[in-house]
């Protein structure tokens, strides 16, 4: 990749260095919600053109029109697709939860499929020698135990460890960003079901979520934003259909009762109709009904209903955006405890002794917590410290968000998000400054840096800029034009005015003060 900004520059990093309003601004009221992998096609096709691709992906890697990931990448002609990687439940999704899952060839690409859920869950070198770039497209569901997640952080490590880039190109998470809770994972308690230190409940996308996992890591890490995306959209703000992200997972009703029905491992209080249901033996349906209905967890009713010999209840969920899951879950627990006594599986003192029940609580406190019977509101309160401290680490690592709460300056460009590794700021002659790579190749430019000159090249079709460090002056197709403020070098990324950059591309450039957002729409 050439140099554009300061010599000691080589990768470009998109890191959400900035956070985006809640609301889009009026210019773009009604924006177009596009996946990261469509925007990959539409803005960053740089980033894998002439490339040996590898893939992580499954039958959930498919775009708005349903076009698997896998064939897009296979007929383009300036792409090599060489490898795919496949998590749990296989890359076609059909393997039940926990089977073993054998590579193959695949039958008419004739490329590797690599399982990273049968001899080895993390890529090896061999299977990672033949390529230039790691991608990952797969949908999550926004749960710490949903082990997507955990392949991505072991994909991760291991292109950090031999030296492979990794792109993630972005999906929302479906129960939007602002749903977090449960206790956060302890280090003692990491496993595949489990991977870094998040609640039950994250509240972030994958390509959130990478950059979490990066700090950990330090691999070359890219994450290809989402466009018309905002943390307040649940899955089905986006128009799109569910794809069965797993045989267990076969509809947006599945994905938010997954941790409300789903966390009793060992215990005896099962989910059933794919978590839709939640119960057990010795359990009064009716009493279990009042118990939950009488808590008033937002969104949700708990209608009594016995299976076989089980007492429970079914979930009705009636506001999909107030009803948080893992919280729901863990009061189903607590009265549960209160109603049959369960046997609370306890783990032992060495790593191999660690009972499942813990590893998907990510922590044995619950369980000594259900042993004590305190109820779910005791429970919430010890660990809402930790909750909060949760939420104000990972506001360093959100991609989606509200750049006026976090006193930073949001940058989009037609709808999608431009994050840098630098951050925006406003210099002394009022004008916003941002790192020039990022931004350029936002607006679809070309950039080139000449050392030797301290000039920046910025090339977009017929247009070419010529910028100097430390003059206002710059050169739009031979014709000089004056600035108010320069070009500067900043920890070693090269930060220009934005609505200079964005008017001499041709491109409109806005400014909310209220949110402190720019916006920037290209010309068609």
């Amino acid at each position: 990749m050439r140099r554009l900004l300061a010599p000691t520059v080589t990768i470009l990093v998109l890191t959400a260095m900035m956070l985006l309003p809640l609301t889009p601004p009026a210019a773009a009221s009604t924006p177009v919600f596009r996946l990261g992998n469509e925007v990959l096609y539409g803005r960053y096709h740089h980033l894998i053109e002439g490339k040996r691709v590898g893939l992580i992906t499954n039958q959930s890697g498919v775009d708005s029109k349903g076009r698997s990931t896998i064939d897009v990448l296979a007929s383009d002609p300036s792409v090599r697709l060489v490898a795919l990687y496949g998590p749990e439940h296989g890359i076609d999704g059909k393997a039940s939860a926990g089977s073993w899952v054998e590579s193959y060839s695949h039958p008419t690409l004739n490329i590797p499929v690599y399982s990273l859920f049968g001899a080895t869950r993390t890529p090896t070198e061999d299977m990672l020698r033949d390529i230039d770039v790691l991608l990952y497209d797969v949908q999550d569901i926004g749960a710490r135990t949903y082990t997507y997640i955990s392949t991505l952080n072991y994909a991760m490590k291991a292109a950090k460890q031999y030296g492979k880039p990794v792109i993630v190109l972005d999906r929302p998470n479906p129960l939007g960003g602002e749903t977090t809770a449960a206790p956060v994972l302890e280090d003692a308690f990491k496993t595949f079901v489990g991977v870094d230190n998040l609640p039950m409940a994250h509240g972030m996308t994958v390509g959130e979520l990478a950059r979490f996992f990066n700090r950990n890591i330090g691999v070359d890490l890219t994450v290809v934003p989402m466009e018309g995306y905002t943390r307040d959209m649940i899955y089905q703000d986006t128009g799109l259909p569910w794809v069965a992200t797993s045989p267990n997972i076969p509809d947006v009703d599945s994905v938010f009762g997954y941790m409300a029905t789903g966390l009793g491992e060992g215990t005896g209080i099962h989910q059933s109709d794919r978590f839709k249901w939640i119960g057990g033996k010795g359990i009064d349906s009716n009493r279990f009904a009042d118990l939950l209905n009488a808590a008033d967890l937002p969104g949700v009713d708990f209608v009594p209903e016995t299976i076989g010999a089980d007492g429970g209840v079914r979930l009705r969920i009636t506001d999909y955006r107030t009803f948080n899951p893992a919280r729901a879950g863990l009061y189903a627990l607590a009265y549960a405890r209160q109603m049959n006594d369960f046997n609370v599986p306890k783990s032992g003192s060495t790593p191999s002794s660690v009972v499942m029940f813990d590893k998907v609580m990510g922590t044995d406190r619950v369980g000594r917590w259900l042993e004590q019977r305190l109820s779910p509101q005791e429970m919430e309160r010890r660990y809402a410290a930790e909750l909060d401290a949760f939420r104000m680490l990972r506001q360093r690592y959100l991609i989606y968000g509200y750049a006026a709460k976090s006193g930073r300056i949001g940058v989009i460009v037609d709808n999608v998000p431009i994050f840098f590794d630098v951050e925006p700021y406003i210099d002394g002659s009022d004008r916003t400054m941002v790192p020039l790579r990022a931004i350029s190749e936002g607006l679809g430019a070309e950039v080139q840096w000449d050392g030797d000159r301290r000039l920046v090249s910025i090339v977009k079709g017929d247009i070419a800029v010529n910028l100097t460090i430390g003059s206002g002056t710059a050169e739009v197709n031979g014709v000089r034009k004056a600035m108010d403020t320069a070009p500067v070098i900043k920890r070693d990324r090269t930060m220009v005015p934005l609505r200079y950059v964005g008017e001499f591309l041709g491109a409109s450039v806005d400014w909310d003060d209220v949110d402190r957002t720019v916006t920037v729409t290209r010309q068609p």
